[in-house]
């Protein structure tokens, strides 16, 4: 089986599999998930979920954001790790976004990664997720899995498996199809267990099975 027929076999069955996957960090504006995906470095989605409970009830929004002390930032956001650099640029980005931007997050690929602490990862899911427009989140699921079911072969670097993955999956299908990758990632395919082949819905085309 080639790996554009290979993805799209995957891409149907993880549709059957996950129908409702989605994001899994909690978000009702733009600029919340722009906050969210930051602070989710190096920290799982569920305790930013919890996080950012107490900095949006202080702060509601980006000007009350970008106004605020970035210590005091800081001493909310330091249960998720790195607390200091990711104030600092939640800090920055709200600024930029209130002066160069009207307060809006720009629905641009390029301009979403000059905001401070915004890499390909993100801007992919903030295009995909808010904006609807095609894209792919080659986060630490998605990279492990394509290399397991031999979509990529031996690539680790996010940007390259990114690229790879842009040549075989349908445009339209990337961004649900990198969820339901987290989801089959945290449930089925797991990185700190042997992976559950058993009960895989891929095991039969997986180039891996069993590894």
């Amino acid at each position: 089986m080639r790996k554009k027929e290979l993805a799209l076999e995957v891409i149907e069955r993880l549709k059957k599999e996950y129908p409702d996957a989605d994001c899994t960090l909690d978000y009702d504006d733009a600029w919340k998930l722009l906050v969210s995906v930051r602070l989710a470095a190096q920290c799982t989605d569920a305790r930013v979920n919890v996080v950012v409970e107490g900095l949006y009830e202080k702060y509601p929004d980006i000007n009350a954001l970008a106004d605020a002390d970035v210590d005091d930032i800081e001493r909310i956001v330091r249960p998720c790790g790195l607390g200091r650099s990711k104030a600092r640029d939640i800090s920055a980005c709200m600024k930029i976004l209130r002066d160069e931007h009207d307060g809006k997050v720009p629905d641009d690929f390029d301009a979403l990664l000059k905001l401070p602490g915004v890499g390909r990862k993100s801007a992919n899911l903030i295009m995909g997720d808010v904006f609807g427009k095609p894209a792919i989140v080659t986060d630490t699921h998605c990279i492990r899995l394509c290399n397991r079911i031999g979509l990529v072969k031996d690539i680790k670097d996010p940007k390259k498996v990114e690229m790879e993955l842009w040549k075989i999956v349908p445009p339209e299908e990337g961004s649900d199809f990198c969820h339901r990758l987290v989801w089959h990632g945290r449930d089925v395919c797991t990185a700190r267990t042997k992976p559950y082949c058993d009960k895989c819905c891929l095991s039969d085309i997986c180039k891996k099975h069993g590894v």
